[in-house]
């Protein structure tokens, strides 16, 4: 009981990031599942688990919304900014500890209330976009979506509060800001991002919410409203969340590339400045492709065409700098470089398929398609998922003091690869054919059946894949072999403390040499 206790209660940032990694998980697992439900319902023209559109609805909404505000950005910037950033940077806890705590239980709140989802008489059925006029007319319960959005918004404004100060103003003395660790620099311009960007989701959703229920006209057009304006508030948001989630998961496949090829980050300061920094001057720029074929103006069409493509020079100098690290490394492929890796590539194919989405011409073709997805999927949510499964093998010993087992990190990396590549590559194929998303039978397009059918199978493989790595989790968290303090041998300053690091991380701040680098191997 007295566990259970220090557990609620705690301000250790460790206990803290942890908390944020179980809710994370279980909302990913339970979106997992709902993704099933969505791929097996597809496997055959008509009814094949329901016969009730609405169901299909619900299981989008809870889908889309679950893993991008349940467990991406959660476990991006909760858990793995809480565990490491003060360990990357010598201090022993955050800024502000109990502010950290409510942030997390604020987040708890979240994920309670989306998984009420499935047993309320009137659950949400407005996707993760919760777009006019149908979340204003729907029977779905709009102001449970909005309120659930609003919560995990809250939980990340504290988060951005607390790790904005505590990368500015804790470092331990000669950690200068050259010398932070790549992944506390995407943690720090990830904050920056949601400052700026999250009050714009929570005015938008709110807005809705009061045309629904107060009788508010912002978003309806026969009493002088526009549904665009919503559009254009939700995307000015949700781009940049796309950055917020790439930023951290590439700052966690540098530390694992450096440390597996021990090599230093190439062209570090170009990565850090030109493409992180890059990447939040532009991101608030680039909302409106989203909106090609939702009646804009040409003029605003070409000069955010311009700005898409252009985002693409910083996004580039980062991914340079990933494959600079590799180049004659002394490679190691463990299970957190396999996923490292997997990431590296899965991104590849989601950026340059992602190009022809960024030309207005295009778009108009392939927008509402199932080109439009599996881009997304690539480029973003398995994307981003392989770096997180990754940076949770990688930070598995020193959380837990134990040992995972290397075949079956292997193994279900692999299996879940291949699924990744069936279901997503799949996908793209038939979108450019004119398959559109969101679609709740396909009646119409009866030449996709086989392909949905092959995309079921893949989806089981990336289903058993997961399974497999929480399982080893689990299993090594349990009966692993004890781990040494420094397993991968990094140089970095987390993997200097005890393993796992008690209350305050150190008896002492730690003090750096003057040549000391998180990045020291080798000449370059």
């Amino acid at each position: 009981m007295n566990v259970l206790k220090e557990w609620i209660f705690t301000t250790d940032h460790k206990r803290v990031g942890i908390l944020y990694l179980i809710g994370s998980l279980a909302a990913f697992a339970v979106a997992g599942i709902v993704a099933m439900l969505i791929r097996i319902e597809h496997t055959t023209i008509g009814p094949t688990i329901t016969n009730n559109p609405h169901d299909y609805n619900v299981w989008l909404y809870f889908h889309g919304a679950a893993m991008i505000l349940g467990f991406q950005i959660p476990v991006l910037t909760g858990y793995f900014a809480n565990y490491c950033v003060p360990l990357m940077i010598g201090a022993k806890d955050v800024a502000f500890p109990r502010l950290n705590a409510l942030s997390v239980w604020l987040f708890y709140a979240g994920i309670v209330l989306a998984l009420a989802t499935f047993v309320m008489p009137d659950p949400p059925d407005v996707l993760w976009t919760g777009y006019p006029p149908y979340s204003t007319i729907t029977s779905g319960n709009t102001a449970f979506y909005t309120f659930t959005v609003l919560l995990i918004g809250f939980a990340s404004i504290l988060g951005g509060v607390n790790f904005l100060t505590t990368i500015a103003f804790m470092r331990a003395p000669g950690i200068t800001w050259n010398k932070l660790n790549v992944f506390v620099w995407s943690i720090f311009a990830a904050f920056v991002l949601q400052l700026i960007f999250v009050p714009v989701l929570g005015s938008a959703v709110t807005l809705i919410t009061f045309d629904k229920y107060l009788g508010t006209t912002f978003f309806d057009p026969t009493k002088g409203g526009d549904v665009l304006t919503y559009q254009n508030l939700f995307w000015f948001y949700s781009h940049p969340a796309v950055y917020v989630i790439f930023l951290p998961f590439i700052g966690i496949v540098y530390e694992i590339l450096a440390t597996f090829a021990k090599n230093r980050v190439f062209n570090y300061k170009m990565v850090v400045y030109g493409g992180f920094g890059g990447i939040v001057l532009l991101t608030g720029e680039v909302w409106v492709h989203h909106l090609y074929v939702s009646g804009m103006a040409d003029w605003i069409r070409v000069g955010q065409m311009v700005t898409t493509l252009l985002i693409s020079v910083p996004v580039g100098l980062v991914v340079i700098g990933l494959v600079g690290t590799l180049y004659k490394g002394a490679i190691t492929f463990q299970t957190p470089m396999l996923y490292a890796l997997g990431t590296l590539f899965l991104f590849l194919i989601g950026g340059l398929t992602g190009i022809p989405l960024a030309v207005a011409s295009l778009t108009i073709h392939l927008s509402d398609t199932y080109y439009v997805v599996g881009h997304f999927h690539y480029v973003m949510a398995v994307a981003g998922t392989f770096a997180i499964f990754g940076g949770i093998y990688y930070y598995f010993p020193k959380m837990t003091g134990r040992m995972y087992n290397e075949t079956v990190g292997k193994l279900g990396f692999w299996i879940t690869f291949i699924g990744t590549n069936v279901v997503f590559w799949t996908m793209m194929d038939i979108g450019v054919k004119g398959m559109p998303r969101r679609y709740f039978d396909y009646a119409h397009f009866p030449q996709f059946e086989f392909a949905h059918q092959i995309m079921t199978v893949g989806a089981l493989f990336i289903g058993l894949g997961f399974a497999l790595a929480i399982f080893n989790w689990i299993h090594g968290a349990l009966k692993g072999e004890k781990a040494p303090d420094n397993p991968w041998g990094s140089k970095s300053l987390e993997w200097t403390t005890a393993t796992p690091p008690p209350s305050g991380n150190w008896k002492e701040i730690p003090k750096v040499a003057e040549d000391w680098h998180p990045y020291a191997y080798g000449n370059r």
